[in-house]
């Protein structure tokens, strides 16, 4: 192993916002654990006193400064560490460890850049230079090229041809960006991305395109390992952050699948990432063609999200390996049983869904694409896409029961709806359904794979099949496959023209329970035991035994609103970290709905 440094200067997420929020709160605070657990010392950056990363039992030294180089180069000047962490603050942190390194600061007093070399973080961040490093290892990108002002931009989209697509370097959530369809747009969104940075790329559209994402992993020893891949519900054009999001993918066949894993282990090694990074692609599902879109050099919201869709301890793992440890060296941190070299296997499916609080704001536009407008997302486990899907519309906590019964929705032009996505789109599509719309045109109107509407389709069909009950008793077999399709009781005694009690009871008398399973990162291969426990209906034996008398539950704080964010996450872990230096064994409910 390298090196080790003596003191490490940790740059935190500064304050919370759309596109970095509690999932640099957890990164962060993952970073910290690693390097108290090297007998490390740290000293944390972060103005946000609401975060985990803040609290007094983390970090050896906090300040409570803004991130910037101002201040970051008097904390490096006072404190002397040996070395930075970039990449566990989000986009704040890695835009002002660049600046620091192109003042000469890190020179000035000896601070090495731990992880991704300063050339690597550059090569993935400036859109231009990034171009040229993959074209050097023939990975294909986006036909594009990066500009200084109004006037080149207007000149490549020329050449490129209408629509095109405005992206901006060093970005967060994709601010500034966005399709342009006419040289009036582009010069107005160009104009005003300039106007936050220096550097925009001009790129072609490529309409109804899938996306599709790789979490990677790569030590020094250039050992390189993929932890989870994801599909976008939404085609090309929403942001990640905008879209449902689906663990592992779900429509991409076997020589697609490892075609685009390889890639991304090319990719990542030819940039030279070390600690953890992901892969953004774009998969034409008619050919199987594919663009490179970007590579995040840092930890991300959707590092968060395959974290805990995997059980992989990523922003941990990626502490340790930019303090010079091998993969070959560090164990699984959650299981305790496999090394960090194992890629996770899953038998579950994870599904996420963006909140958003829109309707807080007048004249705010409910269309959604490039740019990030949720603030927060849910993530929901289950063994089937339905279920999943549903359990999670619950957790959003917007009034919805799941995908059906949500009569307060309504939508004055549906197919204006499918084609200009708002965030309540994937209740339009089960409306159009009901209103005789195919699948196929639904899919030309929204580019969204046949696979997912097919999915939505099977969850009407099951309601269906149970409005034909409405007026007697609902026999077993109906109940348990809505259950396993993910209707909560509530949605199911609305299909019956019953109540909520009536079914429960009626479920309960003919043995239909939930079982609790837990995420064990080996699909049950191989003996793993896990914390992240979820329950389904898909099932018929417990994976634990979780009764204790003496364990208490935590109820936490629902998904991410304005109003309640942060702050309510800090609570629950100190109490749950209180509940157990009393003894007690806690049980924490991240989000509570109706089952």
């Amino acid at each position: 192993m390298q090196n080790t440094p003596e003191k490490v200067l940790v740059l935190g997420s500064s304050a919370l916002k759309i596109g970095e929020a509690g999932e640099f709160d957890y990164s962060g605070s993952q970073a910290i654990k690693a390097l108290k657990g090297a007998n490390v010392q740290s000293i944390l950056v972060n103005p946000n006193i609401a975060t985990i990363q803040t609290s007094e039992h983390l970090a050896d030294k906090v300040y409570f400064l803004p991130v910037t180089a101002e201040f970051v180069e008097k904390i490096i000047a006072k404190e002397r560490p040996d070395g930075i962490f970039l990449a566990f603050g989000g986009q704040t942190a890695l835009n002002c460890g660049l600046a620091l390194a192109e003042s000469g600061v890190f020179d000035k007093y000896g601070v090495r850049v731990l992880g991704s070399p300063l050339a690597a973080i550059r090569d993935a961040e400036d859109r231009g230079r990034f171009v040229e490093r993959l074209n050097e290892i023939d990975v294909k990108t986006p036909r594009s090229a990066a500009v200084h002002s109004v006037e080149e931009a207007l000149q490549m989209a020329e050449k490129i041809g209408y629509p095109i697509m405005v992206r901006i370097a060093f970005a967060l959530g994709g601010l500034g960006s966005g399709l342009c369809v006419s040289a009036d747009e582009l010069q107005a969104r160009a104009e005003n991305a300039l106007s936050h940075t220096n550097q925009i790329l001009v790129e072609e559209y490529l309409k109804g395109w899938k996306e599709i994402e790789y979490e990677v992993v790569r030590d020094r020893h250039d050992n390189c390992i993929t932890i989870c891949n994801m599909e976008n519900f939404d085609p090309l054009g929403i942001h990640t952050g905008e879209s449902i999001v689906v663990a592992p993918s779900q429509t991409l066949n076997n020589h697609e699948y490892h075609m685009l894993r390889e890639l991304a282990i090319k990719v990542v090694r030819h940039i030279g990432i070390i600690g953890e990074c992901n892969i953004q692609y774009a998969l034409d599902p008619k050919t199987g063609d594919y663009r490179v879109i970007e590579v995040n050099p840092r930890l991300s919201r959707s590092s968060a999200l395959a974290s805990k869709a995997t059980g992989y301890p990523l922003a941990f793992v990626a502490a340790k390996l930019a303090l010079g440890y091998g993969l070959t060296d560090l164990k699984n941190s959650i299981t305790q049983s496999t090394m960090a070299c194992f890629e996770p296997a899953l038998d579950y499916i994870v599904v996420k869904i963006p909140r958003w609080d829109l309707k807080k704001f007048r004249r705010v536009s409910t269309r959604i694409g490039s740019g990030m407008k949720s603030v927060g997302e849910v993530m929901a486990i289950g063994r089937s896409f339905e279920e999943a899907l549903q359990k999670a519309l619950r957790m959003l906590d917007i009034g919805v029961c799941g995908l059906t019964g949500n009569t307060q929705l309504q939508f004055n032009d549906l197919k204006n709806e499918l084609q200009n996505p708002t965030d309540e789109r994937v209740f339009a599509i089960a409306q159009a359904f009901k209103a005789g719309i195919g699948l196929d045109e639904i899919h030309e109107l929204t580019k969204i794979d046949g696979w997912f509407l097919y999915k939505l389709k099977n969850i009407l069909r099951i309601e269906a099949l149970l409005k034909r009950y409405a007026d007697g008793i609902c026999p077993k077999p109906p109940i348990l496959e809505a259950k396993k399709a993910g209707f909560s009781d509530h949605q199911i005694a609305q299909a019956l023209n019953s109540d909520e009690d009536s079914v429960r009871d009626l479920r309960q008398n003919y043995g239909i329970h939930p079982c609790v399973k837990q995420i064990d990162t080996l699909a049950a291969e191989f003996p793993a035991r896990t914390n992240y426990l979820y329950l389904t209906y898909n099932g018929d034996s417990d994976d634990i035994d979780f009764r204790n008398e003496n364990s208490v539950i935590v109820l936490g704080s629902g998904v991410y609103r304005i109003g309640s964010s942060v702050e309510f996450d800090w609570c629950c872990v100190n109490a749950a970290m209180t509940l157990r230096e009393l003894g007690y064994q806690t049980v924490l409910i991240i989000t509570i709905r109706r089952p």
